[in-house]
C-alpha cells in the first residue's frame, strides 16, 4: 500500500535556470526502506526537501506535478501537521541539535513540548525512545558534549519521539567512524522492522545492499533506474549514471568477464563467500 505517491514532478529554485528535478514518478509503499542514490547534485536532497514539505512551504520556486502523502497534496498540507508525519534527520547532527536544552532527556522532549503535550506522557515517551535506542547512559549529558555518533542517535531520537510514520534520513552516516556508522544502522534497522517507512540518502552502498528495500537512482534530477536492491545493484548500467556498487557486486561481475561465472551476481560479503564455494565445489566435482 503506498504511502507517498509522485507523479511526473518537476521544480526548479528560485534562481535557477534549469530544473533541479525533471519528471520524476516514484510510487512509496508503506513500511520498506526506500534508498536514494547517484552522483552529488543529481537531486536527492532536493526529492527529500518535497516530501518533508520544505518545497513548496519555504523554498517557493516552481513546482510542477502531483505530490500525494496519504492521498492528499503536498501543497494542501500544513507544516506543522506535515511534521508529525515526515520525520527529517540532518546530514549534520549539529543541525538537529535545538541549543536551548541542557541533557539529551530535554533535548529528546523539545519537539512534544512544543505540541503541547502533557508533560506526564512527555517522560514516559522519551524515557520509551532513550530505553529502545539504548542511550540511557548519555540521558543527562550535555548534547553538544556528545561525539558525532552520539549526536547522531539524539537526533534521531528527538524525531523517533514524535512518532512520524515516514522517515526521511539524509546521509546520516557521512561524518561518522565505522562505530558510530553500525550504531546509527542498528536504529534504522529498528525502525523499519516496526513497520516505518524510510527514505535514506547514503552513499556507503555496502550498507545499502544489506539494508535498502528498494532503489532510486537520480541523475541529473531525474530517475535513471528505479527498481528492488538486487535488480539495481546488480546491473552494471548503474555505474553510467553515477552510483557505486557494492564492491561483492563488482567482484561478481569480474569473475563473470574471466569466464568464471558464480550463477548470479553477489550483493553482500556472505552471498559473495557462498557463491565462491558453490562454484568451487563444481570445479572439484566436474
Amino acid at each position: 500500500m503506498s504511502i507517498i505517491t509522485i507523479k511526473n514532478l518537476s521544480y526548479q529554485y528560485p534562481i535557477s535556470e534549469s530544473d533541479a528535478l525533471k519528471d520524476v514518478s516514484v510510487t512509496i509503499e508503506r513500511g520498506k526502506l526506500y534508498a536514494l542514490v547517484g552522483a552529488n547534485g543529481g537531486g536527492k536532497t532536493t526529492l527529500c526537501n518535497v516530501i518533508r514539505g520544505f518545497i513548496p512551504h519555504f523554498y517557493k520556486g516552481d513546482l510542477r506535478g502531483e505530490v500525494l502523502i496519504e492521498g492528499k497534496d503536498i501543497r494542501e498540507w500544513g507544516m506543522g501537521e506535515l511534521s508529525q508525519k515526515v520525520g527529517y534527520v540532518f546530514q549534520n547532527p549539529f543541525t538537529q541539535i535545538s541549543g536551548v536544552k541542557d541533557n539529551v532527556f530535554e533535548e529528546i522532549a523539545f519537539g512534544l513540548e512544543n505540541l503541547g503535550m502533557e508533560p506526564g506522557l512527555i517522560r514516559e515517551k522519551v524515557d520509551q525512545v532513550i530505553r529502545m535506542l539504548e542511550i540511557d547512559y548519555l540521558r543527562d549529558k550535555n548534547p553538544f558534549e556528545l561525539s558525532g555518533g552520539q549526536k547522531q542517535r539524539v537526533a534521531l531520537a528527538s524525531i523517533i519521539v514524535m512518532e512520524p510514520d515516514v522517515l526521511v534520513i539524509d546521509e546520516p552516516t557521512s561524518q561518522l567512524d565505522p562505530k558510530g556508522t553500525e550504531e546509527v544502522f542498528k536504529i534504522i534497522e529498528l525502525m523499519k522492522n516496526k513497520g516505518k517507512t524510510i527514505i535514506l540518502v547514503e552513499h556507503k552502498i555496502e550498507l545499502i545492499a544489506e539494508y535498502a528495500d528498494y532503489i532510486i537512482l537520480l541523475n541529473e534530477g531525474e530517475v535513471a533506474m528505479q527498481g528492488s536492491t538486487r535488480e539495481i545493484l546488480t546491473d552494471e548500467r548503474a555505474l553510467t549514471f553515477g552510483a557505486a556498487l557494492p564492491q561483492y557486486s563488482l567482484f561478481g561481475m569480474e569473475m563473470r568477464r574471466r569466464g568464471m561465472d558464480l550463477g548470479s551476481i553477489p550483493l553482500t560479503e556472505k552471498e559473495a563467500i557462498e557463491a565462491v564455494k558453490t562454484w568451487m565445489k563444481k570445479g572439484v566435482n566436474a
